[in-house]
């Protein structure tokens, strides 16, 4: 027998002896935490035991799991929602005990201790920020509708290109670099109407969680963030109906148990009606008649609990915006339709009190559609991308010094980045046959959070992914028109074009401090497989996804942060203080000229061109938590900078969602237990744009050279929102008739009135910049003027909700 061999069965021993020995010492308590008046899963409960100063968290599905040395403990359990609950507990062995927090609906009133009090301290994450959906809810809303995107705009290092942009920006990335899940499932496109509303019904939403720091090692295929977004599963105690009409939409929940305390849905539709008001205030006389916009979604979820070790989830969505213009005198009509389909089913086993499972397949449909008709002609295009994906998602709890994590995911993409159909009349034009991409993307990872000591804990892990971009798929090879001629290659279902693969190494470390205070600091390096291409200034739907190809390169991204975390007067104030840098490569651009139908007969990435770009900056946070006052203060320096070879003369220029001062105020006052009040303050720098730096006549034509790109830069934007949110009475007084007592009971039927109001003093904020022309030149009374564009001014709304 070799030495190696008898080293291993040595070691291998050794390691058996000290889990026995380990086990023999310590004991485990584990279980799952649900709400006690819904029944559903509480996600970020604290299990704490103050006298050894230990705790664990609840995962996303309730599950908690924390291991001490054998003995009786008071342990505490803290929900943000919930009084504490402290309970006795004799350890001498495993023990499951599944807690139903707050379940004694009158119970008298304790100071309620935040779930994650002073985890911005002692956590290992950076830039983590999970948002409270009933405070939300008490903020200003445009048009009355509560968005949980535009309150993450609110955040430092997160924003807006402008109104009307799709989509979010973080610390310099772009939109597509942002990793957007709906119970697990991708989402694409986030956005209503244009980017002013978001896919988010808040009545439909658990839990949001944005991470802009250091990515931990579960989540890849984008440079950025991610941005989690959990459902509601429904209540499985009783049956409950929540709505409400505002001023251009409304919304309706209904929900209930499938069995009680088995299983549970909930189902929430939204819709605006700004269609129907169009159609009331346009004449049928009017040139525009006909013209219309409205977009609606519909969320849907069902768990089951099959044994005590065993649950299912399935989670839906679909949404659609439906735009048309039309033009009556010019015979023009146009109809953009685009929307997403979401579905998502998961399957949780607990395998012991240490080692849970969850196992994930998803469903991702994005699609966009434009089409024009004047006349007899009549012209459409049609793009889009569908992923079916699966993930497996491990984490094992072997002791409160290491919290392991492993897995694997796999996403067959399908993407249709363009498919162009024409006709006149009975003639169909020859637009060649429509693009479609497929690849496979596909990885492993490993991560472990651990503690050196009391002071130091660390987050490393380690992501591998692969990525095979495969037949069938014709690559057009473009000739210079002179000595060589276009040409094709043609690739069969199932060929290989090109291999991508690459590790991504993440780290996070946290060092506390004796003052209640901490520092931080976090790397981490991605590969993002897909890409979003654009050939407008702000985000559209028009945008295209596009898959990396033998041309189109992986987008290769790293951040490096570092930052100083310090909580003041028993955790009530937080404040934290991040300096970063990101570096980027293989950003791509349309290449100058190029115009939307370019692709016709040909690949997108053709027209692309490729470069790198790099963002730093400074953002410091203070958040109040507790009391009748409650908001935050952020502030983000940054700048963002691009380069490419074949843009710009190849100089350096400022990305188009640079930003060099963003500045949020947040706040809610509660006055009583009636009246709620909010107010948000924005100021950001205005955004860049490019315009002509001269003109010249050429042939009785009018035309421009134009500046360095992005070398303008628009007014800064600010606006300043108030609300206003009355509830109605929780409780009605009767009188017992035998002993004269007056009894409160709380009502059924609740109601409250939101009010709020968009752009308070009327700032008339730049969408757009463009140049518009007067006069003659042959006249001499020719000349040019930069005009504004401006979409919003004060708008006032209400909303009535509802529940019962």
């Amino acid at each position: 027998m070799s030495k190696q061999l008898l080293s291993s069965i040595f070691i291998l021993f050794s390691f058996f002896i000290y889990q026995k020995s380990y086990s023999q010492e310590k004991s485990t308590l584990s279980g799952y935490i649900t709400d006690g008046q819904s029944g559903e899963e509480m996600i970020g409960v604290k299990v704490y035991i103050p006298s050894i100063k230990k705790g664990t968290l609840s995962n996303s599905y309730g599950f908690y799991s924390i291991t001490v040395t054998k003995g009786s403990y008071e342990i505490e359990f803290r929900s943000a929602v919930h009084p504490t609950e402290r309970k006795l507990i004799k350890l001498d062995q495993d023990l499951k005990y599944n807690l139903e927090l707050g379940s004694n609906v009158q119970q008298i009133e304790e100071i309620t201790v935040n779930a994650k009090k002073g985890e911005n301290v002692n956590s290992t994450a950076m830039g983590q920020i999970g948002l409270d959906i009933e405070k939300i809810k008490t903020l200003p809303a445009f048009m009355g509708e509560v968005d949980v995107v535009k309150t993450l705009q609110l955040l430092p290092g997160v924003s807006s290109v402008s109104e009307g942009g799709q989509g979010f920006y973080v610390r310099g990335g772009g939109p597509d670099q942002n990793l957007v899940l709906l119970d697990e499932a991708i989402v694409y496109n986030a956005a209503h109407l244009f980017g002013f509303f978001s896919v988010f019904n808040a009545d439909a939403v658990k839990s949001v969680e944005l991470t802009k720091g250091a990515m931990p090692a579960n989540f890849g295929g984008r440079m950025s963030s991610v941005l989690e977004v959990h459902m509601n599963e429904g209540n499985n105690k009783k049956f409950k109906v929540k709505g409400g009409i505002g001023a251009i939409s409304s919304r309706l929940t209904i929900e209930g148990p499938l069995k009680k305390d088995k299983g549970s849905f909930i189902v929430s539709a939204r819709r605006t009606y700004i269609d129907l008001i169009m159609k009331a205030a346009i004449p049928d006389s009017s040139p525009f008649a006909g013209t219309s916009y409205f977009f609606y979604d519909l969320n849907a979820k069902m768990n089951y609990r099959i044994t005590e070790k065993d649950r299912i989830y399935l989670s839906g969505y679909f949404g659609k915006d439906v735009f048309s213009f039309g033009s009556r005198d010019a015979g023009f009509q146009v109809d953009m339709p685009w929307g997403n389909s979401i579905a998502a089913l998961r399957w949780n086993h607990l395998f012991s009190n240490k080692l849970f499972m969850n196992l994930t397949q998803t469903f991702t449909d994005y699609n966009f559609m434009f089409g024009s008709q004047q006349d007899q002609f009549k012209f459409e295009l049609r793009s889009g991308i569908r992923d079916v994906g699966t993930k497996i998602d491990f984490s094992y709890y072997p002791g409160n010094s290491h919290r392991f994590k492993w897995g694997a995911n796999y996403i067959y993409h399908m993407f249709t980045p363009t498919s162009v159909s024409a006709q006149a009349d009975t003639v169909v034009f020859d637009t060649g046959s429509a693009q479609k991409l497929y690849s496979h993307e596909s990885a492993i990872y490993f991560l472990d959070e651990f503690d050196i000591n009391e002071k130091i804990r660390i987050n490393a892990g380690l992501r591998y992914g692969t990525y095979q971009h495969v037949g069938p798929f014709t690559r057009y090879i473009k000739g210079d028109g002179i000595s060589t001629a276009d040409t094709t290659v043609e690739f069969n279902r199932g060929d290989l074009i090109r291999f991508y693969h690459g590790l991504e190494p993440r780290i996070s470390l946290r060092w506390l401090m004796p003052d209640n205070s901490s520092i931080k600091a976090g790397y981490s390096y991605n590969y993002q497989y897909v890409h979003l291409t654009s050939l407008s200034a702000v985000s559209l739907p028009t945008d295209i996804w596009y898959p990396s190809t033998d041309i189109a390169k992986p987008q290769v991204g790293w951040q490096a942060s570092v930052g100083y975390y310090k909580n003041f007067l028993d955790d009530t104030y937080e404040t934290s203080v991040e300096v970063y840098y990101k570096g980027m490569e293989n950003l791509i651009e349309y290449k100058e000229g190029t115009l939307p139908g370019a692709n016709i007969n040909d690949n997108t990435d053709n027209q692309l061109t490729f470069g790198s770009g790099w963002s730093y900056g400074i953002e410091l946070f203070l958040k109040k938590t507790f009391g009748k006052f409650s908001g935050w203060i952020g502030y983000t320096w940054s700048k963002t900078e691009r380069q490419f070879e074949e843009l710009n003369n190849g100089d350096i220029f400022p990305a188009k969602y640079d930003r060099r001062h963003d500045l949020s105020v947040v706040g809610t006052y509660k006055l009583n237990d009636r009246w709620t009040f909010g107010a948000s303050f924005i100021y950001a720098t205005g955004n860049t744009l490019t315009l002509p730096s001269s003109w010249y006549i050429q042939e009785q034509d009018l035309l421009f050279n134009y500046g360095a790109r992005n070398s303008t830069r628009m007014a800064p934007y600010h606006r300043l929102d108030l609300s206003a949110t009355l509830y109605d009475k929780e409780f009605k007084s009767k009188t017992d008739p035998v002993t004269g007592e007056t009894i409160k009971k709380r009502k059924k039927f609740r109601n409250s009135w939101a009010f709020s109001i968009y752009n308070v003093y009327n700032r008339a904020n730049p969408f757009f910049l463009y140049v518009d022309q007067d006069g003659n030149f042959f006249d001499g009374d020719f000349s040019l003027s930069v005009k504004q564009v401006t979409l919003f001014p004060i708008i006032p709304s209400v909303t009535w909700n509802f529940e019962f």
